[in-house]
């Protein structure tokens, strides 16, 4: 079996897709199973080795151009393969700050048309390329938004019979932000895609429920797979180096910090150190860090509570500059500034030692979330989790782990937050089921082996019952 497997480029930032998808593909090349990680838009950033192919499909300079001046796809074939050079893509998205929502529609639904719309040069392309070089038994895309060359792809006599699946994890969070008419194009161009699909994979049955009535897909084509993550990094000496660095930080605070859980977990020693609560994704609105920093500003101004911190680590794009700095603000009011410090966008080596030394995280997401990557890396570093109840969160969090507090509440939010800032046992006993469900129920291996049977086009489990789709 060969595997296409195409995952749509995040423009430089670290996304959660990317990097899944980069690690399953290693698992799967590892197996000895021929997969192909084709990056589209933009090459693909990983804070692991990267297994993807030097070749990026539909260039983000391209299909720039193209849907702006329809005329550039005329030129020179060797001119537009120029343009989608991973070096040349990687330095213009450096610059991009945002793009305009009605472009952005327009765009969108253009793509969504492939062979009708103003990329056909890029999608015959590509087809051409699968057909004639790759020639893969099976197609996955890491979500529908870039399936509109499928309709081509079924087209092709020689990849007629190919089976095609689609992951859904964030699709509906991006039409939302299209301008009518656009985003009621793209959804309908969408659900005519889908009929083409062989198999939707999902992390959760809440998000095969949502988008099943959405586009119209019915109940049989999900399969629902529990979101993975590579363990490697929280285990073996990666691991014991971790919590070695852990103890001679602890031994080395200054005595007279502490905190009301940590002094319950010491005993009431005079030497424990500050509770560090964390937040680890973009800083972004719809990641809801200002919720956040709204519930620990109240926290911190109640009793037996003035020695937490706040850590906070992520990805910032340019566009959102402004946000975070008016969140500094709101903490420098409340005169919190000495207890708070962002850690940048780290590595893989850094993401590990800053998840080890939190004591709690929280990414109260405003939107519904259909996965929750940082959830699974919380847990793989034995960090206990607080969520909002909504999106793929109660499923989650079904087996422990962490608590739900009502989704926009921002005062059971901050309540949440004081119960277990001041329950160290249940700080403990919660992380350690988080630790247990991830390595028992999240792990890349397991993951491989449900995809490899959904290409195959065996089934997993009993079809799923969705009420509107």
């Amino acid at each position: 079996m060969r595997i296409a497997y195409l995952t749509a480029g995040a423009a430089g930032m670290y996304c959660g897709s990317c990097l899944h998808d980069n690690a399953l593909a290693r698992v799967l090349q590892r197996r000895g199973v021929d997969c192909v990680l084709l990056p589209v838009y933009t090459p693909i950033r990983t804070d692991e080795e990267d297994v993807s192919s030097s070749r990026v499909f539909f260039g983000g300079i391209n299909v720039y151009l193209q849907q702006k001046w329809p005329w550039v796809r005329f030129l020179p074939r060797w001119l537009l393969r120029t343009l989608d050079a991973p070096w040349l893509l990687n330095l213009a998205t450096k610059r991009v700050a945002g793009t305009d929502p009605g472009f952005l529609g327009a765009l969108t639904v253009s793509m969504l048309r492939g062979l009708d719309g103003r990329q056909r040069q890029a999608v015959e392309q590509m087809v051409a390329w699968l057909a004639d070089e790759l020639q893969p038994d099976c197609l996955v895309f890491s979500n529908l938004l870039i399936g509109g060359c499928i309709p081509a792809i079924r087209q092709r006599a020689s990849l007629a019979a190919a089976r095609i699946v689609v992951t859904l994890q964030g699709d509906d969070i991006f039409l939302e932000h299209l301008r009518e008419p656009f985003r009621s194009e793209a959804i309908a161009r969408m659900s005519q895609i889908a009929e083409q699909v062989d198999a939707f994979l999902v992390h959760s049955r809440f998000y095969a429920e949502k988008m099943g009535e959405l586009l119209g897909i019915p109940a049989e084509k999900f399969v629902v797979i529990p979101l993975a993550i590579d363990l490697s990094p929280f285990e073996g000496e990666a691991a014991v180096e971790a919590a070695v660095e852990r103890e001679a930080e602890q031994a080395s605070e200054p005595a007279e910090v502490s905190s009301a859980a940590i002094r319950a977990a010491s005993g009431g020693g005079a030497t424990a150190r500050p509770l560090r609560i964390g937040y680890f994704a973009r800083l972004a609105p719809e990641k809801g860090l200002h919720q956040l920093v709204d519930a620990f500003i109240a926290l911190a101004q109640r009793p037996g509570n003035e020695r937490c911190e706040l850590h906070i680590a992520g990805w910032q794009g340019p566009q959102h500059q402004a946000y975070v700095e008016g969140l500094v603000a709101r903490l420098d009011a409340a005169g919190l500034s000495e207890r708070i410090q962002f850690h940048g966008s780290p590595d893989l080596a850094g993401k590990r030692r800053f998840l080890e030394s939190l004591d709690l995280l929280s990414v109260p997401t405003v939107y519904q979330e259909p996965k929750g990557l940082f959830v699974l890396e919380a847990w793989a570093a034995g960090v206990p989790v607080l969520q909002p109840h909504h999106g793929a969160f109660p499923e989650l969090l079904a087996a422990g782990g962490g608590r739900l507090f009502p989704a926009d509440d921002p005062e059971a939010f901050a309540t949440a937050l004081e119960a277990l800032a001041g329950d160290a046992a249940a700080l403990r006993q919660l992380g350690e089921e988080g630790r247990r469900r991830v390595r028992q129920r999240h792990t890349l291996e397991a993951h491989a082996d449900a995809l490899l049977q959904a290409l195959c086009g065996e089934s997993l489990a009993k079809p799923l019952e969705i009420s509107g789709g």
